[in-house]
């Protein structure tokens, strides 16, 4: 088993002036083997800018706490060193990669987790297999990495790359974004086949619910102004999705005050 454990985290951005503006302010969660957590809130609110922090994207800045994965120090690993520990992040907008197949990147992508390359005779059909669950064409495994594929295609091929590298924690921001409601099921069947495995704990960041009816949230967080401001069970979400957020929003704002 497998733990994410983030300590009060506190996260800012550089601005073009150089000063640094704060974003997060404090977050502490633990992710383990097999769970899944909800990060809900409002547009603006650090949900995404906990996701990049994670992954170790050079534009967010660590201010303070820790990231621990399975007790080593995630914070001082390279971003190519957190994947191969076991971290995965699905981007809200995955990003094309013009020149290299999706065939190359996973396999080089497996090699540099395993250790060891894939082998050719059992790699090609676990290739085809993993795209075929997902309803992509196989033959888009000759194509260049998201290039010309469709904003659902990019989102089913990002749970591909899951399925086929097995993370440890997989980090999933607002995987929910630009789907279709059939393209919206297939995904989500998908990353509940990562999740059921047992060995991948799920960090789900989303604005609405309709993700939660088909992935099964074990804990919800509520993420407002750079922090979690409430916790609790998938009743939670049924409660946002009734109510909102204002109200956690106006709190948030009247702590500023």
């Amino acid at each position: 088993m497998s733990t994410l454990e983030i300590r009060d985290l506190q996260v800012s951005v550089k601005l073009p002036d150089g000063e640094l503006k704060p974003i997060l302010s404090g977050v502490t969660l633990t992710v383990r083997s097999g769970q899944t957590h909800a990060i809900m809130g409002p547009n603006g609110s650090g949900k995404s800018t906990l996701a990049y922090s994670l992954a170790g994207h050079p534009k967010y800045e660590i201010t303070g706490g820790e990231v621990l994965l399975d007790g080593v120090d995630v914070l001082a690993m390279s971003v190519d060193e957190r994947a191969r520990a076991g971290l995965f992040l699905a981007m809200q907008y995955p990003v094309e990669v013009p020149g290299v197949s999706v065939a190359n990147f996973l396999r080089t992508a497996k090699t540099a987790i395993d250790g060891e390359a894939p082998k050719l005779r059992t790699w090609a059909g676990e290739l085809k297999g993993a795209m075929e669950r997902l309803h992509m064409d196989p033959a888009f495994a000759q194509r260049n990495v998201n290039e010309g594929f469709s904003g659902g295609e990019k989102k089913r091929h990002e749970i591909v790359q899951m399925e086929l590298l097995k993370p440890k924690i997989a980090i999933l921001d607002e995987t929910d974004s630009g789907l279709d409601v059939d393209a919206l099921r297939v995904v989500s069947e998908g990353v509940n086949r990562v999740r059921d495995n047992g060995e991948t704990g799920l960090l789900l960041i989303t604005h609405y619910t309709r993700i939660l009816r088909y992935i099964k949230p074990d804990f919800v967080h509520v993420f407002v102004g750079g922090r979690i401001v409430e916790e609790g069970g998938p009743e939670l979400a049924d409660k946002l999705e009734a109510d909102g957020y204002e109200r956690y929003v106006s709190a948030a704002a009247a702590a500023q005050v």
